[in-house]
């Protein structure tokens, strides 16, 4: 049994106090190391640049530690147990690490707990203890470990099975709320932490609608016999972390159904999609996975070309859920698709990079954006979630609506079951032949492999969908509706901000008018045609524009200002819209459940 022990002296520092008791170490010294990044976001995070103060002793006092490398340390061999005590800087407001200050606490194991190496398998005590403040009286824990000596909700004992299964469970310590339901007979609670206004009768309700869809989606029973959403309310920010029994939530306050409010307006939409994607991911990912991380390698990288199969399909199946649990419409559900169809379209990324290439690459590209990242490279959640599409679609024309891609996840997860193995590189693939009944292995190689337009249009059409295509009203057009008003004729090829000194540019399109005439990210323009003007004005200006206009236009760069003949081009139909042009052929070839 390796004992943990963990609290705060003083939380306004932002320190988390750590102690690890090792009854029998290594005799030859035991070695200790911090993972480098965490299941779930596929880069390089370094959580022992936070990590202080380290120091051990034994039973005849202080012992030398030595470090290995920027995790790996080594503890002086010595005759019975050692203590570890060290500090861990929490200030990453965010569901990959930790965050501590005088209104909450919040950690990942994998960003404060050290592995006692050789003993990763034996089972581990959590002693999880009330920060040293006073404002902290009232403060309670939300977790999905296992209690071991511990209230509901309260401060004490807890035990995980092994080290991997300590840190998939992260904690939640303040003043939070509660709001508690059951899916398909499974406890489930929601905490919610931060300032908040929110319907909680409406949330438990909805958030039961999802659960149950996913859960009878696999069949039961679930995988684990209790669930935690913890969700981090704030003024801005969206994210999510799976884990085994729980997930990691940020939202802005506004993405929360109000009391009184009527419908699903499209926050409130976006945050049951995170909660849909979050909880799918309880068996795509946490258990059906990647055979490369069976087990975790959390010191490097792990190299797999199989994200846009976990990340996209997830992508895929979490809107299609609210769909399917009635919580929205089938045009707010075609609203949804058709803005991830656009997100891909708008980028040149999609050229230059494939599904399985921006899996792949997940650790120093995609994790790892600049301003040319919409030039570079694709995201394997957007063109995943498309390529899942095409391959639903795929398998229902062939069969006439009988199999899709509900079949094939269903025997992913049997699959588990019966062996628990991993899912081999090209196994998907295979699978989605045998269920086709038919060899689709080079229809499935273009998808995943090749840059090529995916065949999207044509099986939307063919599943009784109507695809139009249009050019973006302006800069914050996301697609998926009917553009009011008259559209640009012309498109600058650039994202920009206001700001007092002008307007920003964010980033550019390759080939683009900016580009071609010299802009880059961080320009300022300050002047066009000799005039100032707001983003509001100059989206006025390029309705009355035609392609091959020239602008002059003024902009800084660095502290220089400069000049740049723009010559304005036509707008591409980068923009879509889908309707259901027959709803019978809809229903039959794609959108029943």
């Amino acid at each position: 049994m390796i004992r943990y022990q963990i609290g705060s002296r003083l939380p306004a520092s932002h320190y988390f106090d750590v102690c690890i008791h090792v009854e029998t170490p290594d005799p030859d010294g035991q070695c200790l190391r911090l993972p480098n990044w965490i299941p779930g976001s596929y880069m390089i995070r370094d959580f022992a640049r936070n990590l202080l103060d380290l120091c051990a002793e034994g039973a005849d006092g202080e012992l030398a530690i030595e470090q290995i490398d920027k995790s790996n340390w080594r503890v002086a061999a010595c005759e019975g147990a050692v203590t570890i005590n060290y500090k861990v800087y929490a200030r990453d407001l965010s569901v990959r690490a930790a965050h501590l200050d005088h209104s909450h606490g919040y950690y990942n194991g994998s960003s404060v707990f050290l592995e006692v190496m050789g003993q990763a398998d034996q089972p581990c005590e959590v002693l999880i203890e009330r920060p040293r403040a006073d404002h902290c009286a009232q403060w309670r824990v939300a977790t999905s470990l296992q209690r071991e000596q511990a209230e509901p909700f309260g401060f004490g004992l807890y035990r995980a099975l092994d080290y991997d299964d300590l840190i998939d469970h992260p904690v939640e310590m303040g003043t939070f709320g509660c709001v508690s339901f059951e899916a398909c007979g499974v406890p489930h609670d929601i905490i919610l932490s931060g300032r908040f206004e929110c319907d909680e009768a409406r949330l438990a309700a909805d958030l039961r609608a999802i659960c149950e869809h996913h859960i009878r989606f696999f069949g039961e029973p679930a995988p684990m016999d209790y669930y935690q959403f913890q969700v981090m309310v704030i003024g801005s920010g969206y994210g999510g972390l799976e884990h085994r029994a729980s997930t990691s939530l940020v939202t802005k306050r506004d993405s929360l159904p109000k009391p009184g409010q009527v419908g699903v307006d499209d926050d409130y939409r976006d945050f049951l999609g995170l909660c849909s994607h979050e909880y799918f991911h309880t068996w795509n990912v946490k258990r059906i996975r990647p055979e490369a991380y069976r087990p975790y390698q959390l010191q490097q990288e792990v190299y797999t070309d199989l994200l846009w199969a976990f990340e996209g399909i997830t992508s895929y199946y979490d809107d299609l859920g609210l769909l399917r649990s009635g919580l929205i419409d089938t045009q707010s559900y075609l609203e949804l698709f058709a803005q991830v169809m656009t997100r891909v379209q708008r980028g040149r990324g999609r050229l230059r990079q494939s599904v399985a290439e921006s899996s792949f690459n997940a650790w120093t590209k995609f994790y790892k954006q600049d301003e040319n990242a919409a030039n570079a490279i694709v995201s394997y959640y957007a063109r995943g979630c498309l390529v899942a599409a095409c391959i639903d679609l795929k398998l229902r024309a062939l069969s006439d609506g009988a199999r899709g891609l509900d079949d094939v996840m269903r025997r992913l997860w049997q699959d588990y079951l019966e062996d628990g193995e991993g899912v081999e590189p090209e196994g998907i693939q295979r699978l989605v032949s045998e269920i086709a009944g038919a060899d689709l292995g080079s229809f499935l190689r273009q998808l995943i492999y090749s840059t090529d337009e995916l065949p999207l249009v044509e099986l939307l059409e063919g599943a009784g969908i109507e695809v139009i295509r249009r050019v973006a009203k302006n800069g914050q057009d996301r697609g998926g509706k009917d553009a009011s008003g008259e559209l640009p004729a012309v498109d600058p090829g650039a994202a920009l901000k206001e700001d007092d000194g002008g307007l920003v540019v964010l980033r550019v399109s390759e080939q683009g008018a900016l580009q071609l005439a010299g802009l880059s990210a961080d320009d300022v323009i300050v002047a066009i045609d000799g005039l100032k003007l707001s983003l509001a004005q100059l989206e006025n200006r390029l309705l009355r524009a035609q392609a091959g206009d020239v602008w002059r236009v003024h902009a800084f760069r660095r502290d220089e200002l400069n000049e740049f003949d723009v010559t304005l081009q036509a707008a591409a139909a980068t923009t879509f819209v889908l309707k259901v042009a027959d709803p019978e052929r809809a229903e039959q070839a794609w959108l029943d459940a």
